[in-house]
Formats: structure tokens, C-alpha cells, sequence
């Protein structure tokens, strides 16, 4: 399900709240159901309340509903704990984070996808001018060449000239389009781009501290995370961690060699917790979503002024070859004349 999590966030942080004041969990949900805009969360939190007031157990109840897989898993947890309003508290926490980090990303995005819808449509403007222009000319001087083509240097700069950087420009916007929508490609671009990383890495860690803070052991953790996210990088790694620890491995900060996809920081930081495993994902979640923080507002900060003058030179660039063309068919119609 797709969602916001900073309603999300809002939501359990409101739940967690009148959990607190003595609110029936029934009643809570549906009071804050009737603040919700209308969409598929509300509706599945709808029927979560009706089956509560049809007296199903919640463990039953929210296992039913299209939620997050680990939403449902800390909910369930929280059930059977009886401190359903600390973990609906550590839930908002980490939704609230999840959406200002991406909420970042997005903004880090924007750029580049402004560049290149601007830079494609001025692009297909000028080839589709150049081509109409051109033909219009090579119609008015057929008779002067007896129908033979123009000489090469009458279309130099003309539509072939601009049907090169509108082919390039097409291209990038499709695997611009492509990064964004096709699931494989996402996955690489959250563990390898600057700033995508070190928000993955934070999500991880503050996934894990969740989980942990909630009583799972650690093996359980690993295995709980990479179900959430089958079949990728992720995934994989997170299950050789889970190997190493069967097999009785020492510290945590020891297997950067058995985990490339964790910075050895990152595995020193939850190394050097000692026991206090919840701590030490939590201080590896701050450090790398300060990271994430930093490094988008630095490209950022880059991207405006090297977009700027990117389009800039594209425009000049595209301008100069159009005004080629005029100057030669103008000056074959001095010639003409």
C-alpha cells in the first residue's frame, strides 16, 4: 500500500495518545477515522475497527488488513506485550523520519527532471521548426538545383543537427523515467547514489532499532527485515549476517568483509553497543540520517546553479544552430533574388 507517512506518523502519534487517556482502542480508531481524507488507509482502518467491534482479537484483526508488513509485526507485538501505546509511539517516530528523508530525496529529484522535460521539449521544438523550415527551402530552390538535393553545406546545423541532442535528450528521460519506476533499478539507486544510501542505511537501522526496542531478538530481526524486502541486495546480505551469526560469529563490527553493503562505520557503531543493540542501531540511524541530510542539501545547493547553466548552454547552443540555418537559406535567397 502506498502511503503518507506523515499522516501515517500523525495518525499512530494520535492513537498512541488516547490509548494513553483510556480510550478504547475501537473508539480511538474511529474517531480519528472520521478526521481522514477519504483512501484505501482509511477504508482498511475502517474495517479494522469493524472487526475489533465484532470482538476478533487484534492480532487477527490486523493481520487481515493491507498494512505495512511491519506495522502489522509491531502491532501484533505490541498486542501480546500489552504496551500497544509505546510501540504505536515508536512507529510514528520512524514514519516521521521515513517522510522527512524522502521528502528530501524527492526534492533532490525534481532538478534533474525539470532539466530534462524543459531540455526535451525545446529540443523537439527546434528539430520540428528546422525540419518544416528546411523542407519549406528545399521546395523553393528544387528548381534552381534541377531537383537534385541540396549541397550538404545548405543542411549542415539543420534537422540532423537537431535530431542528435533530442534522440540523447529522449533517451535520458526515459532512464530517468526508468530509475524511478522499475523496482531493480530503484534498488540500486537507494544503496549506490550519494544521499540514497545513507538514507537506506538509515532506514535499516532505525527498522532494526524498532524492531529490537519491541523485544526480537536479533536473528529474528535480521529475518523479519529481509522478509519485508525479498529478493533484494538487501535481502541476501542480511542473510548472510543471519549465517555468520548461526555459525557464532564474534562482533558485529568484525563482518565488514562477510557485508560490503554495510559501511564499516555502520557496522562499528552497532559493534561497539555491546548488548545494548537498540542503542547502537539508534546512534547509527541519527549518524546516517544526518549523513543523508547533508549530502542532499550539498547536491542540491549544486544542482540549481549546474542546472541553470546547463540549460542555459543547451538553449544558446540549440539558438545558434537555428540561427545557421537561417543565415544560409536567407543567404540563398539573396542569391536567388
Amino acid at each position: 500500500m502506498s502511503l503518507n507517512h506523515d499522516e501515517f506518523a500523525f495518525f499512530n502519534q494520535q492513537l498512541a495518545g488516547m490509548l494513553r487517556c483510556g480510550i478504547p482502542l475501537e473508539g480511538a480508531l474511529e474517531q480519528l477515522c472520521a478526521t481522514m481524507r477519504q483512501d484505501k488507509l482509511r477504508a482498511e482502518l475502517d474495517r479494522l475497527r469493524a472487526d475489533l467491534t465484532a470482538g476478533m482479537p487484534l492480532r487477527e484483526a490486523v493481520a487481515r488488513r493491507e498494512l505495512p508488513s511491519l506495522y502489522t509485526h509491531l502491532i501484533q507485538v505490541g498486542a501480546q506485550g500489552k504496551d500497544l501505546p509505546g510501540i504505536l509511539t515508536l512507529l510514528a517516530d520512524y514514519y516521521q523520519r521515513r517522510h522527512n528523508l524522502w521528502t528530501r530525496l524527492t526534492a533532490l529529484m525534481v532538478y534533474p527532471g525539470i532539466v530534462l522535460a524543459v531540455s526535451l521539449a525545446l529540443s523537439v521544438l527546434l528539430f520540428g521548426f528546422s525540419a518544416v523550415y528546411t523542407s519549406a527551402m528545399e521546395g523553393i530552390f528544387s528548381d534552381m538545383f534541377e531537383g537534385r538535393p541540396l549541397p550538404g553545406i545548405m543542411t549542415v546545423g539543420g534537422r540532423n543537427a537537431f535530431l542528435v541532442p533530442t534522440i540523447l535528450f529522449a533517451a535520458a528521460a526515459v532512464l530517468f523515467v526508468l530509475a524511478l519506476t522499475v523496482p531493480a533499478a530503484r534498488g540500486w539507486a537507494r544503496w549506490h547514489l550519494p544521499g540514497f544510501r545513507e538514507s537506506s542505511l538509515s532506514q535499516f537501522a532505525a527498522t532494526m532499532r524498532l524492531l529490537l526496542a519491541a523485544g526480537t531478538g536479533l536473528p529474528e530481526a535480521l529475518r523479519l527485515v529481509s522478509q519485508f524486502q525479498p529478493d533484494t541486495a538487501l535481502a541476501r546480505s542480511l542473510e548472510r549476517w543471519q549465517s555468520q551469526l548461526a555459525a557464532g560469529a564474534g562482533k558485529v563490527s568484525g563482518l565488514a568483509r562477510q557485508l560490503p553493503m554495510f559501511p564499516p562505520l555502520f557496522l562499528w557503531l552497532v559493534g561497539q553497543a555491546g548488548e545494548d543493540l537498540v542503542g547502537g542501531f539508534a546512534r547509527a540511524a541519527e549518524l546516517y540520517q544526518e549523513r543523508a541530510r547533508h549530502r542532499v542539501e550539498m547536491l542540491l545547493y549544486a544542482a540549481l546553479p549546474a542546472a541553470v547553466v546547463g540549460l542555459g548552454a543547451l538553449i544558446i547552443c540549440q539558438l545558434l544552430l537555428g540561427l545557421r540555418v537561417l543565415g544560409i537559406f536567407t543567404f540563398l535567397s539573396m542569391l536567388g533574388g
